[in-house]
């Protein structure tokens, strides 16, 4: 088991600026160029002709996310969606950037209760694939923040804010670790090492804090899992001649966007209005898969599946029952084989992928107070 301790270069909060200002990596260049061009962006609807520009910006480096994000702010803070209306005011916000001992930037959040609330455990969240620890998570962490929990998030190397190529994943097991040594550097810190501390996994995220738990099976209080990827589900994955062309080709074009994909907002967003507001995630990495990136999934989930009975971890795990990105039945077996008796399984009928966004909003609110509920059941054990 390897535990990583982070060694931190840089520790800054994040300033916003103007939108002329040249942003650079921390060497000045590119990392490194992309072997495709990104395809064209589809035009936004109900956001003007220059917003739409910017949002077909090439992404592939973090200095452009972070300039489109900043552009997107006001739109961003007017957001129609539930999380967003009944987030609470008042929580504790901070964003920085931190270097990690890979020479990479990576960009993490945190939201606390509010001044004067006791703080019961801290939650530390892995967002899904293509996706960022912004956006709809800001109204997730206020709520879960509201109830008396310090949450924290980051960007893996390559999406959001974090420097790297849009949407790569070289190794997932490498990219596990920078997670590991993110959050090991937070946990550290003075008012959160006194905390127990939880692993909140959502859709590919679930499958890192699967990973995290395997790597440091005694580091942590309770896995929480929604939607996680333990297997990838048929629908989205190519047949088995396909996928072995693929694969071999991710070793010459690893870089490449070619990896076919159905469009998973219609998969994963069952209330319509809700996808509408997702295509304003305009960071959010969603042309074709990148290959090697595609790879690392399956294999991922591949040795996930191998070692389910490892997992011994107190366990929650929420997955819609029409899910079609990733397989409700693997949770099933997941929540069957775990080597623990502390364990949770609720399948939401009808639900779709994202059922903590996607969902009418009565079935979002159900899944939250779900997770409240299994927070406070366990921030107070002994």
């Amino acid at each position: 088991m390897a535990i990583y301790t982070a060694a931190i270069a840089r520790h800054r909060p994040i300033q916003l600026q103007p939108l002329d200002r040249v942003w650079g990596t921390p060497t000045g260049r590119p990392l490194r160029r992309a072997a495709v061009v990104a395809v064209a962006r589809k035009a936004i609807e109900g956001v003007g002709d220059e917003l739409n520009a910017v949002a077909a910006e090439n992404m592939d480096f973090a200095p452009a996310r972070r300039r489109v994000r900043y552009a997107f702010a006001d739109v961003h803070r007017r957001l129609d969606h539930f999380l967003f209306k009944i987030a609470p005011t008042g929580i504790q916000m901070e964003e920085r950037y931190e270097t990690n001992s890979k020479g990479i930037e990576v960009f993490w959040k945190s939201w606390l209760p509010k001044p004067g609330t006791a703080t019961k455990a801290a939650l530390f969240f892995c967002h899904g694939y293509g996706s960022t620890c912004t956006f709809f998570f800001e109204g997730i962490a206020k709520i879960i923040a509201d109830a008396g929990y310090a949450v924290f998030a980051m960007d893996y190397p390559g999406f959001g804010l974090s420097q790297g190529l849009h949407g790569y994943i070289p190794s997932f097991d490498g990219m596990v670790d920078h997670v590991i040594e993110q959050y090991a550097a937070i946990r550290a810190m003075e008012g959160v090492r006194e905390l127990r501390h939880f692993l909140l996994g959502q859709s590919m995220g679930g499958a890192v804090a699967l990973k995290i738990h395997l790597k440091q099976p005694e580091e942590w209080d309770g896995v929480l899992l929604v939607a996680p990827m333990c297997k990838i589900a048929e629908e989205v994955t190519p047949p088995g001649p396909v996928l072995k062309a693929l694969t071999l080709m991710s070793y010459v074009l690893p870089e490449a966007k070619l990896f076919p994909q159905k469009d998973l907002g219609v998969l994963s967003f069952r209330d319509p209005t809700k996808r509408k507001v997702a295509e304003l995630n305009v960071i959010s990495y969603s042309d074709q898969m990148r290959l090697r990136t595609a790879v690392e999934l399956i294999k991922a989930t591949q040795d996930i599946e191998s070692q389910l009975k490892k997992v011994r971890s107190p366990l929650l795990i929420l997955h819609g029952a029409a899910d079609k990105v990733t397989d409700p039945n693997v949770s099933k077996i997941l929540y069957n084989m775990a080597n623990t008796n502390d364990k949770t399984l609720k399948l939401y009928e009808e639900g779709f992928h994202c059922i903590l966004e996607g969902e009418p909003d009565g079935r979002i609110s159900s899944v939250i107070n779900d997770i409240i509920s299994w927070l406070d059941s366990h921030s107070d054990k002994n």
